[in-house]
């Protein structure tokens, strides 16, 4: 059998875009259409040309529809007569040049996206869309952990808490975003009410919990012998604990973390978390609380990488009149704190 001709091969392109689009239960005239741009831009980049992928837009699955193409013309090529194997690479090497194509122009229109006016807009869509599936999953993880859906082995145990501690990082990391995006506004309650300082600490404690336990570790509460109950804002007292503790067991390897209060006056009460942690090297710490800091040199420890929990830390201690101190011996450990003017609350 002779080998085909160059207009073969491009009868063999065709048959199998007709394929892919068969083959698809919602494939109609417009998926009919991305299809057909498609494989007109292989044939051109098959012949030299510069595919022109103009008529695709942005929202077609491209990338999926050319690995698709891919898969349909090796198996129609594969039947006799074959073309040759010049023909057969210059249309795979075709193929290779429209998803660099595709590829290239994803990335330019992200980069547009992101540099737009509107990029903000954009990232707090992503980081949104992010929190409610993960919101779902740590729940998920937590059931299975307590048993509800049927024993487990300590293997499973120790799998789940790996999980749930990837979770619960990048939930937080969404949180985050959010909050540094909106700039704020929303980060404090207004409202001041009558609150337990043990039951913050305590709520720490529970959700952290699954955390230390992968890591062996112990979270300490040194809960105030006097005056537990204040007149504040809990939910932000809660976030900022919450956020210096998980800051804290993720750089500690042995050892305990330690989350305290302390009772400076009848007005001002003092928080604390400790660690027996690597410590932060002394050129990171004027740039600790920096949203976006720049990354450190390869290999070195930083405290954290992005630095958004402890902007976010540091905007809702100001914002309740306090300030974040940090004290840190490289290597060792590391203590942050700060100190909140929370008057008694009546008894009842």
């Amino acid at each position: 059998m002779l080998a085909k001709t160059a207009s073969d091969v491009c009868m063999l392109l065709q048959q199998a875009a007709d394929n892919v689009v068969s083959s698809t239960i919602d494939g109609g005239a417009e998926f009919r259409r991305h299809v057909g741009v498609l494989s007109k831009a292989i044939v051109q980049a098959s012949g030299g040309d510069v595919p022109n992928l103009g008529a695709l837009p942005s929202y077609a699955p491209a990338r999926r529809l050319v690995d698709a193409l891919r898969r349909e013309f090796l198996q129609v090529a594969s039947e006799p007569p074959q073309p040759s194997s010049e023909q057969l690479l210059a249309v795979l090497r075709g193929i290779e040049s429209v998803r660099s194509a595709l590829e290239a122009d994803a990335a330019q229109r992200l980069a547009s996206r992101i540099s737009s006016p509107n990029a903000l807009e954009a990232v707090v869509a992503v980081a949104h869309d992010m929190r409610s599936p993960l919101t779902s999953v740590l729940f998920l993880v937590d059931t299975l952990r307590k048993g509800h859906s049927g024993p487990i082995t300590p293997h499973q145990e120790k799998q789940l808490l790996l999980v749930y501690a990837a979770v619960f990082g990048l939930s937080s990391l969404s949180s985050d975003l959010l909050d540094l995006a909106r700039g704020g506004d929303r980060l404090l309650d207004p409202m001041q009410v009558p609150f337990s300082i043990s039951e913050c600490l305590h709520v720490v404690r529970d959700i952290v919990k699954p955390i230390a336990e992968e890591k062996k570790l112990e979270v300490v509460l040194a809960l105030p012998s006097k005056g537990d109950r204040r007149v504040g804002q809990p939910a932000a007292i809660t976030r900022v604990l919450l956020n210096l503790t998980t800051n804290a067991l993720k750089f500690t390897d042995e050892g305990n973390v330690t989350v305290s209060v302390a009772e400076i006056s009848r007005t001002e009460v003092e928080f604390s978390v400790s660690d027996t942690g690597r410590g932060i090297p002394e050129n990171v710490l004027d740039t600790l609380f920096d949203a976006f800091r720049q990354q450190s040199r390869a290999g070195e420890t930083v405290f954290s990488s992005a630095g958004l929990g402890l902007s976010i830390c540091q905007k809702l201690v100001s914002a309740m009149g306090g300030r974040i101190a940090v004290e840190s011996v490289y290597g060792e450990r590391t203590r942050f704190s700060f100190r909140l003017k929370l008057p008694l609350a009546p008894r009842i």
